[in-house]
């Protein structure tokens, strides 16, 4: 699986989509000696430490304003916040077909954080877009691209619960996905969006899935979840949160033990993310119960 490219494939972000995590050095996926800027706020993020990942991004801005990496992770952390603060990353929210879809009851956005937000993004795309009118295959200026249309896809399905918008805005971030991923080894964090992919969609409903169409997309869950896997075993930055998903496909394929093993893994990762114990807590009493019967 790990020789195989997909060039051809699009993808989706986060839950729907893609987050593809490279070193702000470039080097791919490579792991350094000492851990980078984004190393250090990604594990601040992981911990729910948002204000801790905000500064460790601004030293990072200051020491290298032409950077656009650090900018477009300061718009996965405001999108982390909001997904945190509206319950979304609580897996019972993905255990209800009806959150993932248009319509129903709606928490509203936060307006400061939404500003903040898009104007990360912007400054990101700013910057990676100068970076790459110098040199077209620069790693850092494509995943910025890439990353700042997946932050966008994902607080249009996930916050602001527009999915059918956001399905619509996933095909910016292929040309910058299938340039990443073509590179040799691969960016193993970037199977995030095809293994995320392959399973949302082959987990919809026929009549849905009819209308959700992607060129060299089959819908074949178990291909998406050993691609999940790639990035949990392999991923620098995203092997955590492939864990996460993987922890969402087992509860929905009802393999609990699965989910209980990965949970505890995160738990003992994160000590101070109080989410990740308090799951691994009902999973341990839901198997209890389940025990009992």
């Amino acid at each position: 699986m790990a020789a195989d490219v997909r060039h051809g494939l699009p993808g989706f972000s986060l839950l729907f989509a893609a987050l593809i995590l490279v070193a702000l050095s470039g080097t791919a996926g490579a792991q350094s000696a000492q851990p980078t800027p984004i190393d250090r706020a990604f594990n601040r993020l992981y911990n729910f430490d948002f204000p801790g990942a905000l500064v460790i991004l601004d030293e990072a801005s200051r020491a290298e304003p032409e950077h656009p990496l650090p900018f477009a992770v300061r718009g996965v952390t405001y999108l982390f916040m909001e997904l945190e603060r509206l319950h979304i990353l609580e897996s019972q929210f993905f255990m209800n077909d009806d959150n993932l879809v248009d319509g129903g009851a709606r928490q509203r956005p936060d307006p400061k954080v939404r500003v903040q937000l898009f104007a990360a993004l912007q400054d990101a795309r700013r910057l990676a877009t100068a970076r790459l009118s110098a040199a077209p295959d620069d790693v850092d200026g494509l995943f910025a691209m890439c990353l700042s249309s997946a932050v966008e896809t994902d607080y249009t399905a996930l916050v602001e619960r527009r999915t059918w918008r956001s399905l619509k805005l996933v095909p910016i971030s292929l040309v910058y996905a299938r340039k990443l991923l073509a590179r040799t080894p691969p960016f193993y964090d970037a199977y995030l969006n095809f293994g995320s992919l392959e399973y949302i969609v082959g987990d919809l409903p026929f009549f849905i899935r009819w209308f959700v169409r992607y060129d060299g997309v089959e819908g074949n869950k178990r291909r998406g979840i050993e691609e999940l896997k790639l990035v949990a075993r392999h991923g620098r930055y995203y092997g955590p949160f492939a864990r996460v998903l993987l922890v969402v496909a087992s509860l929905r394929e009802k393999k609990f033990e699965d989910a209980e093993v990965l949970t505890a893994g995160l738990v003992q990762e994160f000590p101070e993310n109080q989410l990740f114990k308090k799951e691994l807590a009902i999973m341990r009493q839901q198997a209890a119960r389940r025990g009992r019967k």
